[in-house]
């Protein structure tokens, strides 16, 4: 006899075209939803037999309703996850609790902050920890990465196509008529060996592999001033730019522009992340944006199902990132 499969909130949500978080407050009878849309989520529930995991129920009225989540104070992107990722969980009844990530505090500190806080799921930025690390954790704890490549057993993923999106950046300047692409790179940031890998790939498909050339930097402003520096002492411009990060192209940017190189008339700049720092009016960069809005309206969604169905297999999330043309490109001179 076959046997049947037990239907859960992730089923109720996704047939009501939802989140996770909406339907568990809809169910639970709680301030967050319309009357319409809890009615609504109901009668699927009713409809698909729906039955609350008793055990879950036990566990979360024994646990905090706070989501403990790391993040590097260095990254303007970590910035803003968080504050999506605030906005995100405001209408669910859960609250951040945050642990800063810097270069005397590593992730293992930072994560050991949010247990004793006794977090009922962890949000994990970019952490800086290896997989087996990670799949132990999550055997104390249920782990939600977001802007992370590992893949680890029992976490949970929230990430962009990274390398889509440096393949789009690297079209975008070949469409221009770029030959000349230099790649900055982030050093050992996460994600860094995922995009310069990406970038080396993106021009070989562009058949430009023998002008490719990456400069090794580190994902801050004083990397990108450092990096445009060399490729002024050195005298051989290219005739665009991409980095590993905003915070680069920011430094660089600013750096060529003192030195009276014009952008984008002498030297194209890309970045990555679509941060504040791209929307600026004197700045406009063209950059590739990670939709942080929708990653951390999802990473909340997979951390309240985890505790709604802490048995539900881990799933990953990959979004499509989108380049956004501004000021600081276009073709190259001549």
């Amino acid at each position: 006899m076959k046997r049947s499969v037990r239907v859960t909130i992730v089923d109720v949500a996704r047939a009501a075209g939802t989140s996770v978080s909406s339907a568990s407050v809809a169910l639970r009878g709680e301030p967050g939803v319309s009357e319409r849309t809890r009615s609504r989520i109901q009668d699927i529930a009713d409809r698909l037999g729906y039955q609350p995991d008793q055990r879950a129920r036990v566990l979360r009225e024994h646990q905090s309703k706070l989501l403990g989540v790391t993040f590097s104070v260095d990254s303007t992107f970590h910035m803003a996850l968080v504050d999506h990722l605030y906005r995100a969980a405001a209408p669910t009844g859960y609250d951040l609790v945050l642990s800063a990530t810097t270069s005397t505090r590593p992730d293992p500190a930072a994560v050991q902050s949010l247990l004793r806080e006794r977090c009922s799921t962890l949000v994990l930025i970019s952490p800086a920890i290896d997989a087996e690390q990670l799949s132990e954790l999550a055997e104390r704890t249920p782990v939600i990465t977001v802007a992370s490549d590992l893949n680890a057993v029992g976490v949970d993923s929230v990430r962009s196509d990274d390398r889509r999106g440096i393949a789009e950046a690297v079209g975008h300047l070949a469409g221009l008529g770029h030959r000349s692409i230099t790649y900055v790179d982030g050093g050992t940031a996460v994600m860094s060996a995922i995009r310069r890998d990406g970038y080396l790939t993106a021009m070989a498909e562009q058949g430009l592999a023998a002008h490719a050339r990456v400069l090794a930097a580190h994902p801050t402003e004083e990397a990108g001033v450092q990096a445009a520096q060399q490729l002024l002492d050195r005298g051989d411009l290219p005739t665009a730019v991409l980095t590993h990060n905003d915070q680069i192209a920011f430094g660089l940017l600013l750096t060529l522009r003192q030195q009276g190189i014009t952008v984008p008339g002498q030297v194209s700049v890309v970045g990555f992340d679509d941060t504040r720092l791209a929307t600026l009016p004197m700045i406009r960069l063209t950059s590739v944006s990670q939709d942080a809005r929708r990653l951390a309206h999802t990473a909340v969604d997979r951390a309240i199902a985890r505790v709604e169905e802490p048995s539900r297999p881990a799933e990953e999330f990959v979004a499509a990132p989108a380049l956004i043309v501004r000021d600081t490109s276009g073709p190259p001179p001549g």
